[in-house]
């Protein structure tokens, strides 16, 4: 049982406030390298079809500059493909992208998408590119994932954060159930959207999620803590739920 859960941070949010008025403050790269002082193991970026925040400077700069690994979030596009052949990242994450909505809506649909998937994740495994499809906590999208010979998976926790009382609890249960089953699979499991510290806990507790990536909750509350310590108290959260999971199950 490997105790340590690795936190991936998400920088999009910090291009978001940059692009609201151009210019290059504030600068997502030097987010990420703070982010790494502060505790993050991992830094993740979505470029986006419309470029809405994360740019394609920012992902050469951060191919560059950074030295924790590169989780790349991509659509299942030629475009990113041909990015993240280019710059070769630690990661990649397959998310679906809708051009209207505000963020990412839910998870891939691995199961009804598995021939177009599949030369994608084929095309990134080759490249010796870690390959990780965002998918709802669904058993379904679970196996399709595992049929796809995909590494990894991420489960979208959107819809557990959004949810309140008895439906939290639900959500949560779908969550356990779907990580529970992706590593009986031989899969590694993330999970990420949404999480806060009053959410976190209860997925960090899971021993089969190994990493959690977490980046506009990071973004706003740096608003009135700063960005490294809202890391830092992400990451002592993190850890208090590991620890306890430990002893419950002892």
């Amino acid at each position: 049982m490997n105790d340590y859960l690795r936190l991936g941070v998400n920088i999009d949010h910090v291009a978001t406030i940059r692009n609201a008025r151009g210019g290059l403050h504030p600068d997502p790269v030097r987010a990420a390298v703070l982010a790494a002082q502060a505790g993050a193991d991992g830094i993740t970026a979505h470029l986006r079809e419309d470029r809405r925040h994360i740019s394609d400077h920012d992902i050469a700069r951060l191919s560059k500059e950074i030295d924790i690994p590169l989780n790349l979030e991509m659509a299942a596009t030629d475009e990113m493909l041909d990015i993240a052949l280019q710059h070769q990242p630690h990661a990649t994450c397959i998310v679906p992208e809708k051009r209207q909505e505000v963020t990412t809506e839910g998870g891939l649909d691995v199961h009804g998408l598995h021939n177009q998937l599949m030369y994608y994740v084929g095309a990134l495994k080759n490249a010796h590119i870690r390959v990780s499809l965002f998918i709802d906590p669904d058993k379904k999208q679970v196996e399709a994932a595992a049929r796809l010979g995909s590494p990894v998976i991420e489960i979208h926790t959107g819809s557990y954060c959004d949810a309140v009382g008895a439906e939290r609890e639900r959500e949560l249960q779908k969550i356990i159930e779907a990580a529970q089953y992706g590593e009986e699979l031989g899969l590694e499991v993330h999970a990420g959207h949404g999480l806060s510290y009053e959410t976190v806990k209860p997925i960090a507790a899971l021993w089969e999620v190994k990493e959690l990536n977490i980046g506009h909750f990071l973004v706003g509350e740096a608003i009135f803590t700063g960005f490294a310590a809202s890391i830092r108290q992400m990451r002592t959260l993190m850890n208090e739920a590991r620890r306890a999971s430990k002893i419950e199950t002892a």
